[in-house]
């Protein structure tokens, strides 16, 4: 298809055509009024002067005679731009008037006629408008106007409608191309990009103008899709380098420790010890794959429909008593604060799976053993640690917040500790797959909110703040349901 096809069956070509012609059609139709009124106008203002002078010619006739009415029409008839004026006889006869010849048949009926007729002293036929009187004795009194006037004041009003509707019609097409050209680049630099796209280039994006108009918004929409998509494709390469590599360790392990007791047990007793090895290793490895399954379903927002209202109150107590006793083994005091209800609409599960991952790891790294200790072994400042899980409002959101004395995550590293299997240096030599964070990102997303890692000073303070996402609820009265924490 050439350039200009391309151009003529474009949507804003057809639109400007549609306009142009709505518009072409007004303004004929606007002009053409102007111009029919125009003459009725001066129509009326023919009349109105044919009128006056019948009337004064007849208050000279009753009053002078036929004579009179001759002087007058003489004297009127000789002035320059005079009206038109003819007296005849009963038969026809012209007595005095500054017409010299009429057309057939105007004089044989009373009123008003528009006629063809020659003046004396002009050889040219005009038109006018002229009114016949019936005079006493048989006499015919024609008065009239001429129209080329009138005319030319309609020729003059047509000519401009003609060349004001030219004149539209072209800037209209003029402007029509530039608009649309205008356009279609626009539109054929995005569909460079998405074909760019479609052949692989996720980093493509839709360029914008910066005009703020409809295809910048539509362009800034994709842009943002196209950058979820991208991050999407990422994630999901991420994701299987980080199976392959991760994974490959425990299924190792899991045959190496199979064949070992194949060759070297003996009795009962080992082959025991050995499928009880290989059943913890299967259920880490369950474990993993059931976290990343929970965050594939969380990022793709396959979740939302278990969408319920609840109390994120009532699901930071009830994490708190879980956890209560692991945190006492561990030598650490867990403390929940969360008074008020706290209505809120979202996944339960998914929420309290989140907070109990946060929980757990505070558990995990903030235990005397880590970093809390001094040389001689002993809490610092002889306080047991602590772990405080708080529900809060914030405005239209709320926070739920884990906090804990351990090491803290470095600032730098923040971003990354979110990420699938990312174990940071101080959690290499401890158990886990680096997925509780992801799933705490995961399921704040899924939400509409967002998990901070902060500095607790000393420590670490995570915080899922999630949008209310409703307005005066009833509580749902069951409690947190327990899930599969994921390490």
């Amino acid at each position: 298809m050439t350039a200009l096809g391309k151009l003529f069956r474009t949507t804003t070509f057809k639109l400007t055509l549609v306009y142009l012609t709505v518009f072409a059609l007004f303004a004929a139709f606007l002009l053409g009024y102007l111009a029919w009124n125009a003459r009725r106008l001066v129509t009326q203002q023919i009349t109105a002067t044919v009128d006056a002078e019948i009337r004064g010619l007849s208050d000279l006739f009753q009053q002078g005679g036929i004579r009179q009415l001759i002087f007058a029409i003489d004297d009127r008839g000789s002035r320059p731009g005079s009206s038109l004026y003819l007296l005849t006889t009963a038969a026809g006869e012209g007595v005095t008037g500054n017409i010299g010849s009429l057309a057939t048949g105007v004089l044989d009926k009373s009123g008003w006629t528009e006629t063809t007729y020659q003046r004396i002293d002009d050889s040219v036929a005009h038109r006018a408008l002229v009114r016949v009187l019936l005079l006493p004795g048989g006499f015919r009194l024609l008065v009239g106007r001429d129209l080329d006037e009138r005319e030319r004041l309609y020729d003059v009003v047509l000519s401009a409608g003609r060349w004001s509707i030219a004149l539209v019609v072209v800037l209209g097409m003029a402007g029509g191309f530039f608009v649309t050209r205008r356009v279609l680049r626009r539109i054929d630099a995005m569909t460079g990009t998405t074909q760019r796209i479609m052949a692989g280039d996720l980093s493509g994006r839709l360029p914008v103008g910066g005009s703020n108009d409809e295809l910048d918004r539509l362009a800034s929409n994709l842009n943002a899709m196209l950058e979820r998509i991208e991050a999407l494709m990422h994630g999901l390469k991420e994701v299987t380098d980080n199976i392959a590599h991760d994974l490959k360790t425990p299924l190792t392990r899991l045959r190496n420790r199979a064949e070992e007791a194949l060759r070297m047990g003996e009795d009962e007793s080992q082959y025991r010890a050995a499928l009880e090895r290989t059943i913890e290793e299967s259920d880490g490895l369950i474990r993993t794959f059931n976290a990343l399954l929970m965050i594939a379903r969380a990022e793709s927002g396959q979740a939302r429909d278990g969408m319920s209202e609840f109390d994120a109150a009532e699901i930071a107590q009830g994490i708190g008593e879980l956890y209560e006793p692991l945190a006492d083994d561990k030598g650490l005091a867990l403390r929940v604060e969360a008074s008020v209800a706290m209505p809120m609409r979202g996944h339960r599960e998914l929420i309290s799976q989140a907070l109990a991952n946060l929980v757990d790891n505070a558990i995990k790294y903030a235990a005397p053993d880590c970093a809390t200790l001094v040389p001689d072994g002993r809490p610092l400042n002889g306080n047991q640690p602590a772990i405080v899980v708080r529900a809060m409002s914030e405005g239209g959101r709320i926070l739920l917040s884990v906090a804990d004395s351990g090491p803290g995550i470095p600032e730098g590293d923040r971003s990354r500790a979110v990420e699938r299997f990312v174990r940071l240096e101080l959690s290499r030599s401890r158990p886990g797959s680096g997925l509780g964070l992801s799933l705490a990102n995961a399921v704040a997303r899924l939400h509409g909110g967002e998990l901070r890692l902060e500095d607790n000073q000393p420590g670490l303070r995570s915080v899922l703040a999630l949008p209310r996402g409703l307005s005066g609820i009833a509580v749902s009265p069951t409690g947190p349901r327990e899930g599969v924490v994921i390490p």
